[in-house]
């Protein structure tokens, strides 16, 4: 069988989590941060790390990743998204949703931050990646900071 698709076959692994985030989730360390952008978002201009999770929406792809991924108890915000430009409107179904999904893997997980637009690009050029979704959901990107995996 000869095929340019990968399928991860790992117990436990969404099949939304593709090789490629699977690897970058693992090489990310205490305090790195990974964006999850909508498709609007200008992610190859702040960053040169761009991952592709076209078609698949945010709240899935927390839903996917969060179980794999621990979320920085060292500070207050390791959630954060990027709040209204005056004069707009955020839809807040949209960070109920993300919540909602959050939710399943990290119950007490802390609120989201909300930070300006020019200050969220700021963040996005130091992240150490950019997953770029299919989300088209306005003010739809979501930054994780990696927290300290627990030893089991």
């Amino acid at each position: 069988m000869c095929s340019n698709t990968i399928i991860i076959m790992l117990k436990g692994i969404s099949p939304l989590v593709s090789p490629e985030l699977l690897s970058t989730l693992a090489r990310m360390g205490h305090g790195d941060e990974i964006i999850l952008a909508d498709a609007h978002f200008p992610g190859e201009t702040f960053n040169g790390r761009i991952l592709r999770a076209d078609g698949l929406r945010i709240p899935d792809l927390l839903a996917a990743i969060l179980p794999l991924f621990e979320l920085d108890a060292y500070v207050p915000h390791p959630l954060v998204m990027m709040a209204a430009v005056q004069g707009d409107t955020l839809d807040p179904k949209v960070e109920e949703s993300y919540l909602k999904s959050i939710h399943i893997s990290n119950p007490n997980a802390p609120a989201i931050n909300r930070i300006d637009r020019f200050a969220f690009y700021e963040r996005t050029k130091s992240a150490f990646a950019v997953v770029m979704t299919g989300e088209t959901a306005k003010y739809g990107n979501i930054l994780l900071k990696k927290g300290v995996t627990p030893i089991i």
